[in-house]
């Protein structure tokens, strides 16, 4: 078995216009004086990191790592959570998702598509700079406003959505595979990939390709009251990545899964700070240890109550508290007698 690293922090919710989160060398000490041993980058973000020179640059990688070393941190894998959104998107997202997109592409689906696909591909390119064997993003979406079934879908709707979906995605994960770096989706509401039967539909499509795997988050799991310990056990040849997220689900004779359009603090379904939440880490992390995962275990933190900065410092004490140095040895070891094949079959009476 192995230890799980960590703890790490994603820094997409922390980078900001204000010290110390406006530069890779105070966010990194920062990150540091919290407790951290690792970080997650989004690679979007230009305070931090420039992912046109780092899918060009080895020397700029290194210079990345060796700052964040010298701080404190190892960079743990990067992100492409908002260009992966925009590989494939619904035209009824398209004012909403093109602020994620550079400017020069807003107003220009296919033009956005296409820096989108350009931007995965240069962050997969920069992660086998870095040294870095999985990468993080999402799927886009081209079925999400058909998730639920009324009016009833046309025969063929949902098949053809994923058929596109896997033609988008096949030439980058053919890249990834050149580059020895995986690319994990993390199954997210909102995405096609949003549980375990849409990520089976879809890796059926790229021919179980080995470099399409996932990020596991239960706080996703819970809000959709999917079974996420079970998941593990289902996911765990795939499973490359792990964001370290709380969450708690509330019903009530007014609201459910949906939550009725309110925002995050009233809805049934909250994301918590770690520790605030439903999700039984005890049991997360018995089950990534027994499953030999040995990534990183990444905090992201989302509450709708807590401050960011006291969620990552508890956050950085309630990974390290959960991590499980895993034994060398069984805890029966001291009763061996020792044996041999002789021996066994005496004792089966075979001898």
């Amino acid at each position: 078995m192995k230890t799980i690293k960590g703890p790490a922090l994603f820094l997409a919710q922390f980078a900001g216009d204000d010290a110390p989160f406006n530069s890779w060398d105070a966010i990194t000490k920062w990150a540091a004086d919290c407790g951290y041993k690792g970080v997650q980058l989004p690679s979007w973000d230009g305070r931090l990191f420039d992912l046109a020179k780092a899918a060009e640059s080895k020397t700029y990688c290194d210079e990345i790592k060796g700052q964040a070393a010298s701080n404190g941190v190892e960079v743990t894998e990067l992100s492409t959570h908002l260009q992966g959104q925009l590989v494939a998107v619904h035209p009824a997202y398209d004012a909403a998702f093109d602020g994620f997109a550079d400017p020069s592409v807003h107003g220009n689906p296919k033009a956005r598509q296409e820096w989108a696909v350009d931007q995965v591909h240069k962050a997969i390119s920069a992660s086998a700079n870095m040294g870095i064997r999985d990468h993080v993003t999402f799927s886009g979406a081209l079925a999400w406003p058909y998730v639920y079934p009324w009016p009833q879908r046309p025969a063929g709707l949902i098949e053809t959505a994923f058929d596109e979906l896997a033609a988008r995605w096949r030439p980058l994960l053919d890249h990834a595979e050149e580059n020895g770096v995986n690319i994990c989706y993390e199954i997210h509401p909102g995405e096609d990939l949003h549980d375990g039967v849409t990520f089976e539909m879809f890796l059926e499509r790229v021919d179980n390709h080995a470099r399409c795997n996932m990020l596991y988050d239960p706080s996703h799991y819970v809000l959709q009251c999917l079974d996420y310990l079970d998941n593990i056990d289902i996911y765990k040849d795939r499973i490359k990545m792990f964001h370290v997220k709380d969450a708690e689900f509330n019903p009530t004779g007014r609201q459910g899964v949906y939550s009725g359009y309110q925002s995050w603090v009233d809805r049934a379904g909250r994301f918590r700070s770690l520790g605030d939440g439903q999700v039984d880490f005890g049991a997360v992390f018995s089950k990534m240890a027994a499953i030999d995962f040995d990534g990183w275990a990444v905090v992201e933190w989302e509450c709708c109550l807590k401050h960011p900065e006291d969620g990552a410092r508890e956050g950085a004490q309630f990974v390290s508290d959960h991590i499980i140095r895993v034994t060398e040895r069984a805890f029966d070891d001291f009763a061996d007698g020792g044996t041999d094949e002789a021996a066994n079959r005496k004792m089966l009476g075979i001898g």
